[in-house]
């Protein structure tokens, strides 16, 4: 029997055939082409992450070469290993022990974690949760401070805080952080509140508790991972500030890290770049501990804070 005569339950029983060959010639071809997209876009996520940690790799190493071998050296391998910049980085400068740098920072960043988290949140809950007159009014003025450069006002503070006699202290560094001068963490509670139910707050009232006791009894506790986020911003940037404390402070005993590192670096005399680069990777250790001790609670909200059950 000819193809032409082929009887038309045979033919259809190889149509189905055929079709299912070629629906399996597709998917190993789209899986191909995936697998094809798929290693170019981890090859170049692979030489976006060389580009951004080269940096950091490239620093980490320094500290372990001679200062005359770092400038102007791309190499990530040291050629002469050495300790000896951590061990000058541990003796401190200009006579000032290098723990005296460390617990001046850590002074000045817990001092405005402090302050940042007490007055921030106050500040947050009166514009969230108090009606009084003006609310909008202030709301909008704190907002525009926002949009207003550090730079702008940096000669009319120093001009006050020096006529009152707070230069020289860690006064004019850490008053901003008790007054909730920090617009940012304030806008950040206030969202974070914001999207707490009133019907709260309302069931408090009936049971006659004040703004104080649904402050601290419920707000607070339901606010945690704005509070923590907040307060790792306020660590970190606190940490990291150095032109307040090159502006505030004029005695070496009371310099923070950043100023300690600046320290290491002369334009007129020898530079020692490896002492730098090495207390630079110790100022990056509390950061980074900090950090990594919080970060769990960066990402977090109300349904899993406290409104369960």
């Amino acid at each position: 029997m000819s193809a032409t005569s082929m009887p038309p339950k045979a033919a259809g029983k190889l149509g189905p055939t055929v079709s299912a060959q070629q629906s399996e010639q597709l998917r190993k071809a789209a899986r191909r082409r995936g697998a094809v997209g798929s290693t170019g876009f981890h090859i170049f996520a692979l030489a976006v992450l060389v580009v951004i940690l080269y940096p950091a790799v490239w620093m980490l190493t320094s500290t372990f070469k001679p200062s005359n071998q770092i400038v102007g050296n791309v190499s990530l391998i040291p050629s002469d290993f050495t300790l000896a910049n951590y061990a000058t980085a541990l003796e401190g400068i200009g006579g000032v022990s290098f723990w005296t740098f460390v617990s001046n920072s850590l002074i000045l960043a817990v001092a405005s974690v402090v302050g940042v988290l007490i007055s921030c949140s106050l500040a947050a809950y009166a514009f969230a949760r108090v009606e009084f007159p003006g609310r909008n009014v202030f709301f909008a003025c704190m907002i525009g401070t926002m949009l207003l450069p550090f730079h702008v006002v940096v000669i009319p503070q120093y001009i006050v805080f020096n006529n009152l006699g707070m230069v020289n202290t860690y006064w004019p560094l850490l008053i901003g952080k008790f007054l909730a001068a920090d617009a940012f963490f304030v806008f950040l509670m206030i969202q974070f509140m914001r999207g707490l139910p009133n019907e709260l707050d309302e069931a408090a009232r009936i049971d006659g508790a004040g703004h104080a006791r649904i402050f601290g009894s419920i707000i607070l506790p339901l606010m945690q991972p704005a509070l923590i986020t907040s307060a790792i911003f306020a660590f970190i940037w606190s940490w990291n500030d150095f032109f307040g404390p090159l502006l505030y402070l004029k005695n070496p005993s009371m310099y923070t890290m950043p100023i300690a590192l600046r320290a290491y670096v002369d334009q007129t005399t020898t530079s020692d770049y490896g002492a730098q680069m090495a207390m630079a990777m110790l100022a990056l250790l509390p950061v980074m501990l900090f950090f990594f001790a919080f970060q769990r609670h960066l990402v977090g909200g109300v349904a899993t804070q406290g409104l369960k059950g």
